[in-house]
């Protein structure tokens, strides 16, 4: 009998991406382009157009018409199963605060920074002094 051993772990990035725009209409803007995404991400894997871990390599009919016409020709097919992992987002006056646990957040910082952007990256335990920090 073999026996097979897998190590494993729980996701633990705790990772704070903060995009910094130039007033709040902007972050607003860009906060709803991120639930316009998540929204029709979430409608291609209901009809399985994107499958949660198989990269997709080319872009829907309606995801391409959308994405052409929020004029954002950067995020990849492959990355836009990132709209489907576990964050929270919120607008706080010029800025965007997304928190997650997860590392592969490209499809996000892409966007923040095509609509204007500084953006600011860390992990929430690692710096555990700043206004999003956690635990110590």
């Amino acid at each position: 009998m073999k026996i097979w051993h897998q190590h494993g772990s729980e996701h633990s990035a705790n990772l704070v991406m903060i995009g910094h725009f130039k007033d709040a209409t902007d972050a607003t803007k860009a906060k709803e382009l991120i639930d316009e995404l998540t929204k029709q991400v979430r409608i291609a894997e209901e009809k399985n157009i994107i499958i949660p871990g198989s990269p997709s390599v080319r872009y829907d009919k309606d995801m391409l018409d959308l994405l052409k016409q929020v004029n954002v020709g950067t995020i990849g097919p492959q990355e836009l199963e990132q709209f489907l992992y576990d964050f929270s987002i919120k607008v706080d006056d010029r800025k965007i605060v997304i928190e997650t646990e997860e590392i592969d957040v490209s499809a996000l910082l892409k966007l923040m920074y095509n609509k204007g952007a500084r953006i600011e990256v860390y992990s929430a335990h690692t710096h555990p002094d700043t206004e999003y920090g956690r635990g110590k």
